[in-house]
């Protein structure tokens, strides 16, 4: 149904794809879905050209930032 739909939001910027999918995976601990944008667009040894979005739903933002903000581990 159309209110199913995800507002993405923007929670953080990566130059590396690797470090953008930490992150994802420690919101996937926290339960909390996230997409990763642009991460195609660095391949062949070009990662910082185009920088990686992480995306959350608009209503996960406060906890996912609270969900980075502590330290891994």
């Amino acid at each position: 149904s159309p209110g199913d739909v995800m507002a993405l939001v923007e929670l953080g910027k990566y130059y590396n794809v690797f470090e953008a999918s930490l992150d994802r995976g420690r919101l996937a601990a926290a339960d909390v879905e996230s997409v990763l944008f642009d991460s195609e667009m660095n391949w062949d040894g070009l990662d910082g050209v185009v920088p990686v979005r992480l995306m959350v739903d608009e209503d996960d933002l406060n906890f996912a930032k609270r969900v980075l903000a502590d330290p891994p581990g």
